[in-house]
């Protein structure tokens, strides 16, 4: 949250959300006059979330259900949308990404949090990731490795219009392909 620059009365989104371990600790951070969505495909984990947020009277926390392919965000609604151990679980990564965009402020970026691993891992390359964001008009502001993390954090911002989805090539990852034998890397 330091790197990402959160602040009070700031917009988030909290993409993959679950039972909410960043949720709580992002509404706390932008406070009373901010805003937290707190959004996952998983009904059963909404729920549980949904019961902590009236317990712990989380006012400024919303809860959405998303889809695999589509975060379901409002246009021009978010400072900062954290995907945080979640993006390399997307099966469609463009579709994915191209929804998201148009929730995004002015100067609002995307923050995700992940390990340089493989998809079979639990996991997903930088190089990948990277490649993934540029290919739907992103550009990565800041990205540090974070052993305490297992892994790194990325930063982007929506730079350009966005392409359309016939205009967008699909990154390959022939090193996650040797490894794992699969030929579905993109």
């Amino acid at each position: 949250m330091d790197l990402a620059q959160i602040r009070p009365t700031m917009t988030v989104a909290d993409i993959g959300a679950g039972e909410g371990y960043y949720t709580v600790r992002l509404a706390e951070r932008v406070g009373e006059n901010g805003r937290v969505l707190a959004q996952d495909i998983n009904q059963d984990a909404l729920r549980r979330l949904g019961t902590r947020v009236e317990h712990e009277r989380l006012d400024n926390v919303s809860i959405k259900l998303g889809a695999e392919d589509d975060p379901g965000l409002p246009e021009n609604s978010f400072d900062r949308i954290f995907l945080i151990h979640m993006y390399h679980e997307v099966t469609e990564p463009y579709a994915f990404l191209w929804r998201l965009r148009p929730a995004l402020r002015a100067g609002g970026q995307v923050i995700v949090v992940d390990v340089d691993r493989n998809g079979g891992q639990h996991g997903i390359s930088p190089a990948l990731l990277f490649c993934e964001f540029d290919h739907v008009g992103f550009r990565l502001v800041e990205f540090v490795r974070k052993p305490e993390l297992a892994g790194y954090y990325a930063q982007f911002e929506a730079v350009g219009k966005r392409p359309e989805p016939k205009d967008m090539k699909p990154c390959s990852q022939p090193s996650a392909t040797a490894e794992t034998g699969d030929s579905n890397s993109g």
